[in-house]
């Protein structure tokens, strides 16, 4: 991942933050992986509208629930692998999501994200995966 990337993903998760800090709101952080082309503006199709997405390599895209608890967050990658699977026919996709935590900094929350990511990719039980996978594994 390159200083560009590393430095909007910094930014997103510090605005949330101070969203969550000023009005009080909810948010959640994940990362998808895809296998296969997808470029970010077909990704943007198959996501709500309050999302936001960020291409981190050819296979990962972070993604920021805005205004979204950790179940809902859940609740929203189950539609999107579903919309994907149906209009890709590609099942290799897995989302990892993480619990916000604004005493987290951007570069925890990436770390963890991308663990949690790694986990499930190794010990695949589904495909949404959130922090509980690390303790099993632990």
């Amino acid at each position: 991942m390159d200083d560009y990337i590393k430095n909007r993903l910094r930014i997103e998760i510090e605005k949330a933050y101070y969203i969550a800090k000023r009005y009080k709101s909810a948010s959640s952080f994940a990362i998808l992986y895809f296998e296969g082309d997808l470029n970010i503006t077909d990704l943007g199709h198959f996501v709500r509208i309050s999302d936001h997405l960020l291409k981190t390599d050819d296979n990962h895209y972070f993604m920021h629930f805005t205004f979204t608890e950790h179940n809902d967050a859940c609740k929203a990658s189950q539609n999107l692998l579903l919309k994907l699977d149906k209009h890709l026919k590609n099942s290799n996709s897995c989302i990892a999501i993480d619990t916000f935590d604004i005493t987290k900094s951007p570069t925890i929350v990436i770390n963890r994200l991308t663990q949690i990511l790694n986990a499930a990719k190794k010990n695949s039980y589904s495909r949404i995966e959130d922090e509980n996978i690390l303790n099993v594994i632990c």
